[in-house]
């Protein structure tokens, strides 16, 4: 796109809403651009959810997303998404028993329709993926079946000529008890700038010890999405060093290193951009694998950033199996800052 171009885009905006100020917004029947829901009904189109329960005290949220008015839905493949011709979010859910393929194959086919419809709209540059999979740390006839998804995910995107290694997006990737392998998408026309962990090796270069296709996400993405304004998307987070886990069956102690890793990420963030990123003014959703560590992981976050800070306030808990059998507990977060890319 010419710099003209980019001037001209409509800005996109969030907001975290309960689910009742959520739906007031569509009281004059006119929903927003779209939503990602925790907690959420089902049936709102404009709002797909995580199949995941939600264990925080205010209940039901969503991240809601506003752009221009001018908004179309569609469909493209198994993909439904709602775009205004500068944003897109899309999901999209399939369903092993009923398409009768391994988890490596319907992964493969999933991205390959969110690719195709990135094409149809325009909108050609992944922010932000979410991945939702069911038994993610069961056996898949001798693989993890991370493992297989790793494998399925990273051949679309060699396939596709996307940024599978350096560059990939910024993306987590959690396990839901039972249902269909679920995905929600940002999409945009700007491309992001990715964001590594020094404290970390990146998830792509990961040994084969974790698998024979590596994860394919970044640590972090920053993206201009417009009106003076820059987003901070950070990927799924835990108690990894190195490529390694830490603090084995201590959740306390995961959760402290795991906030040093969100810390190291927003630092390696700031490098990059005019935009400023402080850790307590993120808003994050914490996944947590039993339901009971939920509260120790709140009072780490409100022993290490203040019970009152924002971070600690605006928390979603739900409960989900993280990617690697050993760990307890994995943090998302994102925040907009006025600012520019470096």
């Amino acid at each position: 796109m010419s710099a003209r171009d980019l001037l001209q885009l409509p800005p996109l905006r969030v907001e975290r809403l309960s689910l009742e100020r959520s739906l007031a917004l569509v009281s004059d029947g006119h929903p927003p651009f779209a939503a990602l829901g925790y907690g959420t009904p089902e049936q709102l189109p404009w709002m797909p959810s995580v199949d995941a329960r939600v264990l925080s005290a205010g209940g039901a949220m969503a991240d809601v997303w506003h752009a221009s008015e001018q908004i179309e839905s569609g469909t493209t493949g198994a993909v439904r998404w709602r775009c205004d011709g500068h944003w897109m979010l899309g999901a999209i859910e399939l369903d092993e028993s009923v398409e009768k393929v391994g988890l490596a194959e319907l992964a493969h086919r999933a991205y390959h329709d969110i690719f195709d419809s990135l094409r149809q709209t325009g909108c050609d540059q992944l922010l932000r993926l979410w991945n939702y999979l069911p038994q993610i740390n069961g056996d898949g006839g001798g693989m993890e079946r991370y493992r297989q998804f790793n494998a399925g995910r990273q051949q679309a995107f060699v396939e596709a000529g996307q940024a599978a290694f350096d560059g990939a997006p910024a993306a987590c990737a959690l396990g839901i008890h039972q249902g269909a392998l679920c995905i929600r998408f940002l999409a945009g026309r700007r491309s992001p700038v990715p964001v590594e962990n020094p404290r970390q090796v990146s998830a792509y270069r990961y040994p084969p010890a974790y698998g024979p296709r590596s994860p394919t996400f970044s640590r972090a993405a920053l993206a201009d999405i417009g009106g003076g304004n820059i987003a901070l998307f950070i990927s799924g987070t835990a108690s990894i060093v190195g490529h390694e886990t830490v603090h084995l069956d201590d959740v306390r102690a995961q959760t402290e290193e795991t906030l040093r890793n969100l810390g190291a990420v927003v630092d390696a963030a700031n490098a990059k951009t005019t935009a400023r990123f402080e850790l307590p003014r993120l808003d994050c959703v914490a996944y947590v694998r039993h339901a009971a560590d939920a509260a120790v992981v709140s009072q780490v976050i409100d022993t290490v950033l203040g019970a009152g800070s924002h971070f600690a306030t605006h928390a979603v808990y739900l409960e989900a199996d993280i990617c690697r059998q050993d760990l307890l507990v994995e943090i998302e977060a994102h925040a907009v800052a006025s600012g520019a890319l470096s």
